[in-house]
């Protein structure tokens, strides 16, 4: 029995805005992490900030924001709209639920209406700076760790607008570094989504005309759609969409600028209005399945006041439009119903194109129902004696408490398995175990899927035949040895992901697991280095009598050893597609026939590597 501990008003502790938000970051920031992936909470930083930018420009205000993201990990953005009230500026930094978005008729459809954002950005920066500037004035406000450090104010030449620089505070990042990729992305987005907003990043202009319809352009091969971009807009709704070859769907979503990247009420109105209405329309129940099978699609959606099921604002809770608006079912519903309907009476070429590709789906989905129904009674057998499989407790699809930790480990041979089984969470961290080298499943139909045993377990034990509803696993980390045989694995299983279930990558589900490279120690401490700068640090720091091993194979990592890369410190690199990502045109690039693109860049890249050699 716990040993009790004093119970009284001593014991009762009243914490400041900053010292919470410092205490508790993940609350407000999701995630820490060192910006190796696109949503850890220093990006989240530069989003909330650039957030308010964009609420001055959908109100009317201000056409250009400014971003620089400097070496030494600092960033500021300047925009050009009304500029923080001057009396206001230190409190809308430091105080919260102090804001002027609570009053709907200055900001009506924002994205941040907490009133924490900046906030946020304020207590977690070693440096933080703000300025306003209004009719000729200007008021400067500087903080560390959010306390007020220095406030002055004066005249001023400068446009209307509001400033704000920071740098994340090293203490709580540690060792961060901005990659610039993913706030491009980022950047494309708001612009997409802004038609008219131009966002200079270092100097560099971002600029969209058409918005969705751009950035499915930008996306996707469009010689290689079934028919061209339907581009629908109407008052707070804006969808793209059409079909290619691929399997899966893929969806961008959007609210109020908002990528929504785990979608919500949103989307999952959309995916079942888009099926009523096209079965209304050809006349014919068509399964919902051939219907979405190879969609691609962006949809953006206003609102009032949103509810979002994470401070991340990564998927929409709300249910209606506004409170005493329309449910989002019924809102998009009747959109579609009316502007789809309309636009397939006006273009019969693109309706007869979307037809075909459904009754191609339906084909393919009949010719392959007898392979799919063996496959599942032997995967259904094999799952109760699964060797493959080491299972954990905690599930995505369940109500489990730690639900979001769930992963699993896809390995290559019982060596590795062995060990990362042995040191595993077994509450969190499923084992799948492969027999070998998988099957180069490019181009091959999702026949192979049923046919090939290791595919059709594999997509058994992630739950993902029929779409990523009931996903077993947040995490989905491809762990590999860091050689020729395991870089070929981990290209074969990227390939299946993309090939068949892309939307697990697009969502953000799929990684590869970085293990060490090398041990390096003497008799007093140990470095487990990742890299082959790490090592030579590492020996630096131990001096004389140092031992280097080379770990040639994760069977090689004995199981204590082992915990501490699958534990709190693991170090995941997520697989992401940019926005600027052809998925079938990489697929051909890097599984295809040996193309003379491929055969150049290996030439190119070995001659380069011959030459480094020579010269050392």
């Amino acid at each position: 029995m716990a040993k009790q501990v004093k119970y009284d008003e001593q014991a009762i502790r009243s914490l400041d805005w900053k010292e919470h938000i410092r205490m508790r970051p993940g609350m407000y920031i999701g995630k820490l992490g060192n910006g190796n992936s696109p949503d850890d909470g220093i990006y989240v930083l530069v989003k909330e900030v650039l957030d308010n930018s964009l609420d001055e420009f959908m109100m009317g205000a201000g056409k250009k924001i400014e971003v620089k993201v400097m070496g030494d990990g600092r960033v500021s953005i300047r925009d050009y709209g009304r500029g923080i009230p001057l009396g206001k500026v230190v409190d809308c930094v430091s105080k919260i639920n102090t804001g002027g978005k609570y009053d709907s008729r200055v900001f009506q459809k924002s994205v941040g209406l907490n009133g924490v954002g900046t906030k946020a950005v304020n207590a977690l920066s070693s440096y933080f700076k703000v300025q306003a500037f209004r009719e000729g004035r200007t008021k400067i406000a500087e903080f560390s760790t959010g306390e007020l450090t220095k406030e002055w104010e004066e005249a001023t030449e400068e446009p209307n607008g509001t400033y704000v620089e920071f740098v994340p505070d090293g203490n709580i990042f540690k060792q961060y570094k901005f990659n610039l990729e993913y706030i491009e992305d980022r950047i494309w987005d708001y612009v997409y989504l802004n038609r008219g907003l131009s966002i200079y990043l270092n100097g560099q202009r971002y600029y969209s005309k058409n918005g969705l319809f751009d950035l499915l352009s930008n996306r996707v091969d469009v010689e290689k759609l079934r028919y061209p971009i339907v581009h629908l807009m109407g008052d707070d709704i804006e969808i793209a969409f059409s079909h290619g070859n691929n399997y899966g769907e893929q969806y961008v979503s959007f609210v109020n600028g908002q990528n929504t990247t785990q979608g919500g009420t949103h989307l999952n109105a959309f995916r079942s209005a888009l099926v009523k209405t096209i079965r209304d329309f050809y006349g014919k129940s068509y399964d919902a399945t051939d219907i979405r099978t190879a969609i691609v699609a962006a949809v953006s959606v206003r609102v009032m006041e949103p509810v979002f099921e994470s401070q991340t604002k990564t998927k929409l809770g709300s249910t209606h439009v506004a409170p005493d608006g329309p449910s989002m079912n019924s809102f998009v519903a009747d959109f579609l119903r009316h502007k789809l309907d309309n636009y397939l009476h006006k273009n019969p070429e693109v309706a007869k194109s979307l037809q075909k590709r459904i009754i191609q789906s339906e084909r393919e989905r009949k010719e392959i129902a007898g392979i799919r129904k063996l496959a599942n009674s032997k995967a259904k057998k094999a799952s109760l004696h699964n060797k493959k499989l080491r299972d954990c407790r905690a599930h995505y699809n369940s109500k489990h408490k730690r639900a979001q930790d769930s992963m699993i480990f896809i390995t290559e041979g019982d060596s590795a398995s062995g060990s990362i089984t042995k040191s595993r969470d077994v509450q969190t961290q499923a084992v799948f175990s492969l027999r070998g080298k998988p099957l180069n499943c490019y181009r091959l139909t999702k026949k192979v899927v049923y046919q090939n045993d290791e595919f059709n377990l594999l997509q058994h034990a992630l739950n993902i035949e029929d779409g990523l509803d009931e996903l077993r696993y947040n995490k989905v980390i491809i762990a590999t040895d860091a050689d020729v045989d395991g870089m070929h694995i981990r290209l074969l299983l990227l390939t299946f992901f993309l090939q068949f279930f892309p939307e697990l990558v697009s969502n953000g589900h799929l990684y590869i697991l970085e293990t060490p490279l090398f041990r390096v120690r003497n008799k007093k401490k140990t470095f487990y280095c990742y890299s082959e700068e790490e090592k030579q640090e590492a020996m630096k720091k131990l001096g004389r009598d140092v031992e280097v091993t080379r770990f040639k194979g994760l069977g090689e990592i004995s199981p204590d050893e082992f915990k501490q890369f699958i534990g709190d410190d693991i170090r995941l690199e997520p697989v992401r597609l940019s926005a600027s990502t052809d998925l079938e045109q990489l697929l051909s690039y890097y599984m295809g026939k040996n193309t003379p693109q491929r055969q150049r860049f290996i030439i190119d890249n070995l001659r380069l590597e011959l030459d480094a050699l020579a010269e050392n």
